[in-house]
């Protein structure tokens, strides 16, 4: 029988929660229980792991937190002491899924455990929250945002329906894991963005030729989030990173930025990583009204890639940083690691004759990566474009060079 974990605030959801308890039961699994609210719970189900509990797992006391009567201080404690535990229960085997529901805070805390939890596993939070900017709840992780479509607030037609089908839905997730595969590959992370599509599509049919899956992952800031939790996971053997344009955005300010710690999965993970400076001739912004007033400058180029979107030429000092940065991630790696640089274009804008053609700038961040990088890390020039066939054939040569040393 499937054990699912109901985590809640059961200070101030008592009946909502009383009724999926119900509806769990209901469905014949075991229910393992949760209390992260701060004062008497008014459930009547059993609570398995208690509100003190929680708050002791993150280094406080539920009666400190009663005393201080700091919401935003509580809320931090309960989440981070939720996820403790919740990785505990998956890591030990004792359950098989998690459901919770809320508001703001609920969602906060449920999502925050989740978000703790590896791919794959069930996470349903039936939340007011799950229309709008739903990112910082799902973070990198397959958590299933459940529309309560009205507000958890009493039990009544409406909620029993939506509540009784998310119920079911966490209850189904458990029942049937995927049918192992005996033809799975191993499988090989790829970065790529609208720019260099082409190249990595060349690089990806010819990993799969040499037996290998290809996954690929969207530079989007989100997306190489993702591609860097996957790899620290365990999930791959290798990561192919063509597109790395995310670290332009951290650099300058643009809407893509997929955070400092773009780049350190592979390194976490022990794998091999070839990095490619792909991408790194441009900035994302959204209209031309939301870029920042400074780079609104006669000597900046800009392309407007979609009415939504507008490209940012990178300068030549900003290359020269973004190389040092690149060099120094791979400084610190504890994997094999290695460079490939396009002489002939970051990306298809950048190809000759095209709008954000300066190879004088790539230059300038090609030698920041050579003069900074450590000895022993190989830095491969190809004269061509990130997209063209000769740089896919010389990135996957490289990659299965440091994969097979």
């Amino acid at each position: 029988m499937k054990t699912i974990l109901l985590l809640g605030t059961l200070d101030s959801k008592g009946k909502e929660f009383d009724y999926l308890y119900s509806e769990l039961i209901r469905r014949h699994v075991n229910v393992k229980t949760m209390n992260v609210g701060i004062f008497e719970p008014t459930n009547s189900f059993p609570i398995d792991i208690n509100a003190d509990v929680v708050a002791r797992t993150a280094g406080e006391s539920i009666d400190e937190l009663r005393e201080k009567n700091d919401r935003g201080h509580a809320m931090k404690i309960m989440s981070q002491g939720a996820r403790t535990l919740a990785m505990k229960l998956q890591q030990e085997n004792e359950i098989d899924g998690i459901i919770s529901m809320g508001g703001g805070g609920g969602t906060s805390i449920a999502t925050t455990a989740m978000q703790g939890l590896p791919l794959g596993f069930p996470k349903i939070c039936i939340t007011t929250l799950a229309s709008g900017d739903t990112h910082e709840y799902v973070g990198t992780k397959d958590i299933v945002l459940y529309p309560s479509i009205v507000d958890i607030s009493g039990i009544n037609r409406f909620s029993r329906m939506i509540i009784s089908r998310a119920a079911g839905a966490i209850c189904g997730m458990t029942l049937d894991d995927p049918l192992p595969d005996e033809n799975d590959k191993p499988i090989i992370c790829i970065s790529m963005f609208g720019n260099s599509t082409e190249g990595v599509e060349k690089c990806a049919k010819l990993l799969e030729e040499k037996g290998y899956a290809t996954m690929i992952f969207h530079a989007t800031g989100g997306g190489g989030r993702s591609m860097e939790e996957f790899i620290k996971s365990g999930g791959c053997v290798a990561c192919l990173d063509i597109t790395t344009t995310e670290w332009a955005d951290e650099y300058c300010g643009g809407i893509l930025s997929a955070g400092p710690k773009r780049l350190d999965g592979p390194s976490i993970a022990g794998i091999p990583h070839v990095i490619c400076p792909g991408c790194l001739d441009m900035v994302n912004f959204g209209t031309w009204q939301s870029v920042p007033e400074k780079y609104k400058t006669e000597d900046r180029v800009f392309y407007e890639w979609n009415p939504m979107v507008t490209l940012m030429r990178t300068t030549r000092d900003e290359n020269k940083e973004l190389g040092k940065i690149l060099a120094e991630k791979a400084n610190k790696s504890n994997a094999p690691v290695a460079f490939i640089l396009p002489e002939k274009g970051l990306s298809i804008l950048d190809g000759e004759n095209q709008v954000f053609c300066d190879w004088d700038a790539d230059e300038a961040l090609f030698k920041a990566i050579e003069e900074n990088v450590h000895e022993g890390i190989a830095v491969e020039r190809v004269a061509a474009n990130v997209n063209d066939q000769a740089f896919a054939d010389a990135a996957v040569s490289l990659l299965l060079k440091i994969i097979n040393h």
